[in-house]
Formats: structure tokens, sequence, C-alpha cells
């Protein structure tokens, strides 16, 4: 089977995917699936936050909260969210535009180019944003380019306690070839 060696090793559990069921059924539920690569992520992680207005609060919370584990991981954010965790967690923080000034989009490039590694982003769900095309554009991001994301408190806390947070995770690249080759039709 591709993927697998002669002594029924599966590739795509060495790569960090495992689903938990027998192996005949890991190859049937991804044997569709094209791969054209994979991506290590390294032990210190590169870590986006992100919170709206009202919910800068709770992420500065969360964050000194899991401070043990943001700070040997290197720190990326928004603008004002930026400096509330620098001075919260008193470490620095790279500092992007604020999100509705162009540094969601920041970010949305440096998923883009695999310079993210894993994102939290506590976005407001009872409140429309003035960039709301600029948060979906960085949600929507975060999925094509296969990255741990996080928009709630819980997700957040499942995240960081997980073995694969401290230790090196080899994340499936999902691969674009065919959108890329596509035939590109001229209007009439």
């Amino acid at each position: 089977m591709p993927g697998c060696n002669t002594a029924g090793h599966c590739y795509f559990r060495k790569v960090g995917f495992y689903c938990g069921v027998t192996f005949s059924r890991v190859v049937v539920s991804i044997k569709n699936h094209r791969m054209s690569s994979v991506k290590t992520l390294a032990k210190q992680k590169r870590i986006a936050l992100v919170a709206h207005d009202h919910k800068k609060a709770d992420l500065i919370d969360w964050a000194v909260y899991n401070k043990t584990v943001l700070i040997n991981h290197e720190l990326v954010a928004t603008g004002t969210t930026g400096k509330l965790l620098e001075q919260a967690l008193g470490v620095p923080v790279k500092r992007m535009l604020s999100g509705p000034l162009g540094g969601d989009q920041q970010l949305g490039a440096m998923i883009a180019e695999g310079k993210i590694d894993v994102m939290i982003f506590f976005w407001d769900p009872m409140e429309a944003q003035p960039h709301d095309s600029d948060v979906k554009a960085l949600l929507r991001l975060g999925v094509a380019w296969n990255i741990p994301m996080a928009c709630c408190r819980a997700t957040a806390d499942f995240i960081m306690t997980s073995p694969f947070m401290h230790n090196e995770y080899n994340a499936i690249l999902p691969d674009y070839t065919d959108y890329l080759t596509r035939e590109i039709k001229e209007d009439e």
C-alpha cells in the first residue's frame, strides 16, 4: 500500500497523523488525500496571538495562566494585543499592525509563508468587526495551511497541553497542485 512499508507501518503515523482506528481503516480514510509535503514544526513554535477588543482581557488572562508554556515559544501578535501581552508576560512579542490596519493580513501572509505554526485568535462572535473580511481571510488561511488554531479558551487550553506542543510535530501540508495548475478560461 502507498505510504506503508512491508512491516505494515503507516507513513501517516510517522508524520504525526493518527486517527485511533485500525490500520486498514486509516488507509481507507486517507487513500484519496494527496499530499505534497510535510512541514516539521520545531519544538519552539511560532505562535500568533490575536484578540478583538472585547476579548483582549480574556486573551491576556489566558496568556498569563499559560505563561510558563508561552515564554518558551516565539510570540507574534497584532498591535495593541502585542503591547498588552509584552506588559503582562514580561517577554518580547513581535508586533504587527493593528488588525483593522493590516495586522490580520500581515499574519495571514506569515501563515501562507510558513512563518506561523499555531494561532490563538479570540474573536468576538457577538460584535461585527469593520474588518470582518480580513478576519475571515485570516481564519481561512489557517485552515488552508493546516495550522493548529484556537478561537476560544477551551481549544487554546487543549493546544497548549497537547504533547505535540512540547515536541517537534510533522504537519501534513495540503497539495494544491490541481488548483495551481488548473486551466484558466478567458471570458469571451
